[in-house]
């Protein structure tokens, strides 16, 4: 058996295989309720053979949204709408994972086929926040978090991990990357306070470690918590490899399972070099410094090179994003030249390649 499609245990939790879908942001919901469309989209990436599902990235709050079509878990209904996409998920044998989140400076904003820029007030948009009051680029610029407001904040991510498992879903991750909420936190180019939420990095890590306490406490022992982290700002006197490491020891003992690891996203001035699994050492690095499994994301579109990830021990699972949206089935396709054999639907069944 390949490693890619040998199982991953992470406490009471099996999952099938180490192929996993990334959050992909959809830009189709409706008062962050999920639509047919997530249904068709999270299910035919489950039907394809993903041992892991995530949704997109789902705001704790309304002004948590990347944009007015974003998704969100912040009352029940939402939570009612995902218990179906969770229960087909699961009856494909994939486990469903959700990503909590809060967009920050970069909330409110168009969907990228709409011009990606920061929504007027009057056009339905909403003053977005974050650790400081400097804007992302030419965004709107934020109002900068008040430390009074911040409990109020993590007790939201706390309700929203809450009723993700009341829907359903097995597996939550934070989303502390990409240049949202918890990343302007973490990051010396964004958070310029001088309170117990700024200067160093245990400073500007304390929301990050606060919302890990409150969602493991907030939930079963048995549910699985991811946190992606952007590994590198990609900009001179930003977030390094290094820092990032060193976060990731600080959540070890808190109850994190895996850290997903991602970068960049924090600034327009980023220079990243991009390349064929061009974030795979930043995976490799954080898993050796801290101990944790990590995911590795970006970039990854062949079984090979996804195989070869897990067998140099640079990472415990890969996570696929545009080459599973170019085909849902790559799992499948995957499986069968690393001479596995994925269960195939009945209903597929008449298609599965022979090795004859």
């Amino acid at each position: 058996m390949s490693l890619l499609f040998s199982p991953l245990t992470l406490r009471e939790r099996t999952i099938p295989n180490r192929a996993w879908v990334s959050p992909m942001c959809q830009y189709s919901s409706v008062d962050g309720r999920p639509t047919d469309w997530h249904l068709v989209h999270l299910g035919s990436l489950a039907r394809g053979g993903a041992g892991l599902v995530f949704t997109e990235a789902t705001a704790v709050v309304p002004e948590g949204r990347i944009s007015p079509q974003d998704a969100g878990i912040w009352n029940d209904e939402q939570a009612e709408d995902y218990a179906r996409i969770t229960a087909f998920i699961r009856s494909q044998g994939a486990v469903p994972g959700i990503q909590l989140a809060h967009a920050g400076r970069k909330a409110s904003t168009y969907a990228p086929w709409r011009g990606r820029h920061s929504v007027a007030l009057a056009d339905g948009g909403w003053t977005t926040v974050g650790p400081s009051a400097v804007a992302f680029g030419d965004y709107a610029e934020p109002r900068a978090l008040d430390a009074a407001e911040i409990p109020a904040l993590v007790q939201a991510w706390a309700a929203a991990a809450r009723r993700a498992v009341a829907a359903g879903f097995d597996v939550l991750e934070i989303h502390g990357a990409h240049g949202y909420l918890v990343h302007e936190f973490l990051s010396p180019l964004s958070n310029l306070r001088t309170d117990g939420y700024g200067g160093d990095l245990a400073g500007r890590a304390r929301l990050l470690l606060e919302i890990v306490d409150a969602v493991r406490a907030a939930v079963p022992e048995h549910v699985l918590l991811f946190v992606r982290l952007s590994a590198s700002d990609w900009v001179p006197g930003g977030l390094t490899v290094d820092d990032v490491s060193e976060v990731a020891t600080l959540l070890a003992p808190r109850g994190v399972d895996l850290i997903d690891v991602s970068s960049g996203g924090n600034s327009p001035a980023q220079d990243i070099a991009i390349g064929p699994g061009y974030q795979v050492p930043f995976a490799r690095a954080i898993r050796a410094a801290s101990g944790l499994p990590t995911a590795a994301v970006g970039l990854i579109t062949e079984p090979e090179q996804a195989e070869k990830i897990l067998s140099e021990s640079s990472a415990d699972a890969v996570l696929l994003a545009r080459a599973l949206l170019r085909e849902p089935n790559w799992a499948r396709r995957a499986a069968f030249e690393l001479g596995d054999d994925l269960p195939w639907p009945p209903q597929d069944e008449r298609a599965k390649p022979s090795r004859d």
